[in-house]
């Protein structure tokens, strides 16, 4: 015991120390919830045993019931429909900025700096922000499109069914926007000049060169930011909370908030873990594609 500690306090070892502590950071704050949680997705847990460990057994029922819930394809459809709006708009719009960003001009510094605003704001204040812009009698967005001529009468975004769902997917592309723009911007900017100036002597015009070099050169770097935005957009609860609340009539409903909603609305413990685990194995799915991505980028 004295050798570990004086080894410890000598600085060998340390190393390892940290490791075993984080680790059991991990573990105790990541590892035994997740257990957990998949645990009661097997049981059958209410209210009233939520505070026990001896519940009964389930096996998949709980899984069963979810698949046979009326709302289970409208929600699946929902999360569909928001994780691949929200990766492609966010991917789109980041890379025209990080592409935008590549320009040599006075204040680019400055302006990059203000797109990292939404990316460090809260959820909830987030939220707040477009519900005022969603607003139907006297939101800007409304004002805006009227004064375009492109709608004649009020949008009610939060309310319509038509457009509750993509009222959260706008507010959810501007949050996430600028940590593509950034990501985009680094891999852009580890990309040899020497190529595009080869290429642009050979008499490759933009579109050529950004075909045969950004992208392929950016390979990496997009499948590691798909795959971050899909796990982010699996995690995105306080918008919906904050904007929709999952309705009207579950137009915008997503498997993350219909966990939340069985959960602590309906108190069905049970039931709502099992979404979660769902949604964790998609989670875990994209966090091996990330791992990947970062490897092949590494060897690269």
């Amino acid at each position: 015991m004295k050798r570990i500690i004086s080894g410890l306090w000598d600085g060998k070892g340390f190393d390892i120390a940290l490791v075993v502590v984080a680790l059991g950071f991990l573990m105790i704050f990541a590892g035994l919830p997740l257990i957990y949680n998949v645990v009661m997705s097997f049981q059958k847990v209410d209210i009233f045993s939520l505070g026990t460990f001896a519940r009964p057994f389930a096996g998949f029922d709980n899984y069963r019931a979810i698949f046979a819930d009326p709302i289970f394809v409208p929600v699946m459809k929902n999360t569909v429909i928001f994780i691949v709006a929200s990766i492609v708009g966010q991917f789109i719009i980041g890379f025209s900025l990080a592409l935008f960003f590549t320009l040599d001009f006075p204040g680019s510094g400055y302006l990059r700096g203000l797109f990292l605003v939404s990316w460090v704001m809260p959820g909830l204040v987030v939220g707040a922000i477009w519900n005022w812009i969603f607003a139907g009698d006297f939101g800007v967005l409304n004002f805006a499109l009227r004064e375009l001529g492109l709608i004649g009468g009020n949008i009610f975004w939060r309310s319509d069914t038509n457009f509750s769902l993509w009222a959260v997917i706008i507010a959810n592309i501007w949050l996430g926007t600028s940590f593509n723009m950034i990501l985009l911007s680094v891999g852009l900017a580890s990309i040899p000049r020497d190529l595009y100036e080869a290429a642009e002597l050979d008499g490759a015009n933009a579109l050529q060169r950004f075909w045969t070099i950004t992208l392929p050169m950016m390979r990496a770097t997009i499948g590691a930011i798909i795959a971050l935005g899909l796990i982010f957009t699996l995690q995105q609860f306080d918008l919906f909370a904050a904007i929709t609340s999952g309705g009207p009539a579950n137009s915008s409903n997503v498997a993350q908030y219909w966990a939340w909603e069985l959960s602590f609305r309906e108190y069905d413990f049970a039931r709502g873990a099992t979404i979660s685990v769902l949604m964790i194995v998609l989670v875990m799915i994209a966090s091996v594609v990330y791992v990947r991505s970062t490897r092949y980028e590494v060897r690269g």
